[in-house]
């Protein structure tokens, strides 16, 4: 209220209502208990995390972890002084057995310390540590404070609960670094450097790019796992792998990812063959191609892009026949080298035709005011098309049954190939829709959009793009042929330096491993430096790991994930991870209906 300006500071905001320290087992603030327990002693050796246990245990707590650093000249000179004395004791003791056996522990000890700092570099910490658990019920604070004590003791740890000093180990908890005298005398224990490594905190990788987006959070300890896949000074490419049964949640992943990168002006091309991006397409403005027997939209496999090559490079006709070689490949199966010797000779007589040639200048259109203006690239009616090609293969008797095999893409159900480009894309969202071509021809529509695609994304280097390849085993897999499969490989392979990422996506894991013995399923995976795998059954594991590092244990994890959770290799950290997403993006991601159930429904 207006009369309260300048009464109330920030402080008095941020601090609570009240604070009762009445009790000497608690300290309660704001209805909620907290109580803290001192680590006083630990095994001898340590070679395992020994805070794991707790972090991994599930239970509301903070850790607070005190290392002082001792002066390094002061210690051995204590040592050997300690050192000195005890060796005197020892030879004069007359004292029982017992005092003996102490006094030669404690000898040991320090002579081992000394070595240890004089010889290998070590330098003495004192090791302070306090876990502080808290609920808004005590019987519940009771059950976790009984539930830690038992998990330090499974670790070699003792402790003991600060009563009538809840109020300064509670202070250890806060950012402010305050590790109380009254505390320090309990928690004290020295520890060389090697031993610090048993105290790290953090079991469980995390990442936390700056620039990047939310993609979840860490099954493990609840942080968040934000990526930024196009930071080249942290990964080698931007390139990802998303592999999981159906159902798994990796559609309802890819989606979101489309959506979080559509909202930082990212271009993204995606091939959708099950008809699973067209509400997100509509929802985000993009624009929808959609190949098939319905539809009125086209594109000319025989179109020469100018993006095709980049700008002061040259070849044109030369890189758009080592496409076509492969598109070919699919419609006539395996060509041996004579074969395909005849079909270039055919393809390059048919651009002839046109007026294209090898020499780059005639793809452009001449420039009949002869002005000074920059010159006119030719476009998609200046170009021959497959009923071209067709008419062009019944000239001779050694090409008629290539003619033969075109008959369905010219006259027959699949004419729509033989087309004009009749779309003009430039919207920063593009989804081919290919689900009208059914199983048998779906690899003819892929193959079509990606090569648009990839032209696209060849443009600019300066401008971060993605291409989405939904189901590619079937331009990979044993359906595929090697001229294809090269052809996906190099877009992998080569998409980092167009600014670009390019995104596998697929649940026949054995399919993708099948083409060349996995040579070309093994390569895309390996040029992926995100790999993200959902639930997958046992057979397909099998054959993911001989092509990953797969561990025994992320192998059971896998197999045991619940829908929308995912292993995640992002570089060298291996996280497990739970997808997030927001109402409204899970709205958009599943069409408007109802979100709660989306979310539920796609995890």
């Amino acid at each position: 209220m207006p009369f309260l300006e300048g009464a109330v500071s920030q402080k008095d905001y941020l601090s609570p209502s009240y604070i009762n320290l009445l009790n000497p087992k608690y300290i309660e603030i704001d209805n909620m208990y907290y109580s803290t327990l001192i680590i006083t002693n630990y095994f001898r050796e340590q070679s395992d995390l020994i805070l794991k246990s707790l972090i991994d245990a599930n239970i509301n707590l903070n850790i607070s972890i005190f290392y002082e650093k001792q002066d390094t000249y002061k210690t051995i000179r204590d040592l050997t002084y300690h050192i000195g004395n005890v060796s005197v004791d020892l030879k004069e003791s007359n004292q029982n057995r017992q005092d003996i056996d102490i006094a030669a522990f404690t000898y040991n000890d320090a002579k081992y310390i000394r070595k240890e700092m004089q010889v290998d570099g070590e330098e003495l910490y004192f090791l302070y540590i306090y876990v502080t658990t808290f609920s808004n019920d005590l019987k519940e604070l009771e059950y976790l404070l009984n539930k830690l004590e038992g998990l330090l003791q499974g670790k070699g740890m003792q402790s003991k609960r600060a009563y009538f000093r809840q109020e300064p180990a509670f202070l250890t908890s806060l950012p402010i670094m305050e590790n109380s005298k009254l505390l320090k005398e309990a928690a004290k224990r020295n520890i060389l450097t090697s031993g610090l490594v048993a105290t790290y905190p953090f079991i469980s990788s995390a990442v936390f790019d700056e620039e990047g987006i939310l993609i979840g959070t860490n099954i493990y300890n609840n942080s968040l796992v934000f990526v930024d896949r196009y930071d080249s000074n942290k990964y080698k490419n931007a390139n990802i792998c998303i592999f999981g049964t159906s159902g798994a949640g990796k559609s309802f992943y890819t989606k979101l990812l489309v959506l979080r990168n559509r909202i930082l002006g990212i271009e993204q091309y995606i091939i959708d063959p099950d008809r699973e991006y067209g509400n997100l397409c509509s929802s985000l403005d993009g624009t929808l191609l959609k190949i098939g027997p319905s539809s009125n939209t086209y594109i000319n496999v025989f179109d020469i892009r100018e993006e095709s090559v980049e700008e002061d490079e040259q070849g044109y006709l030369a890189n758009k026949i080592g496409k076509l070689n492969g598109f070919f490949n699919l419609i006539f199966g395996n060509l041996n080298e004579e074969e395909k010797a005849i079909l270039e000779e055919k393809i390059i007589e048919l651009y002839a035709k046109k007026g294209i040639t090898f020499d780059d200048k005639t793809l452009y259109k001449k420039n009949l005011e002869k002005i000074s203006i920059k010159p006119v690239f030719k476009d998609t009616h200046d170009m021959p098309i497959l009923e071209d090609f067709y008419e062009l293969l019944g000239e001779s008797e050694k090409t008629k049954k290539f003619q033969i095999k075109l008959i369905p893409f010219v006259k027959g159900s699949l004419k729509y190939f033989n087309n004009y480009t009749n779309i003009e894309l430039k919207n920063l969202l593009i989804v081919a829709d290919v689900y009208e071509l059914g199983e048998d021809n779906l690899k003819y529509g892929m193959w079509v959009c990606i090569d648009l695609f990839w032209d696209r994304i060849k443009k600019d280097r300066k401008i971060k793009k993605a291409i989405y390849m939904d189901e590619i085993w079937r331009l990979i897999g044993v359906t595929s042929n090697k001229e294809v499969a090269s052809f996906i490989y190099k877009i992998f392979k080569t998409i980092r330096k167009y600014g670009g990422s390019s995104v596998a996506i697929t649940q026949d894991i054995s399919d993708l491993f099948s083409l060349e013995n996995g040579t070309y399923g093994k390569s895309i995976l390996n040029n992926s430096e995100i790999k993200t795998f959902f639930s997958l059954e046992e057979e397909n594991i099998k054959v993911l790991e001989k092509y990953t590092n797969l561990s025994e244990k992320e192998k059971i994890e896998i197999k045991s994930l619940k829908r929308g959770e995912c292993l995640m290799f992002i570089g060298n950290e291996h996280i497990l991870t739970k997808i997030e997403a927001a109402d409204f993006e899970a709205n958009l991601i599943n069409g408007g209906a109802n979100s709660e159930k989306n979310i539920n429904s796609n995890r």
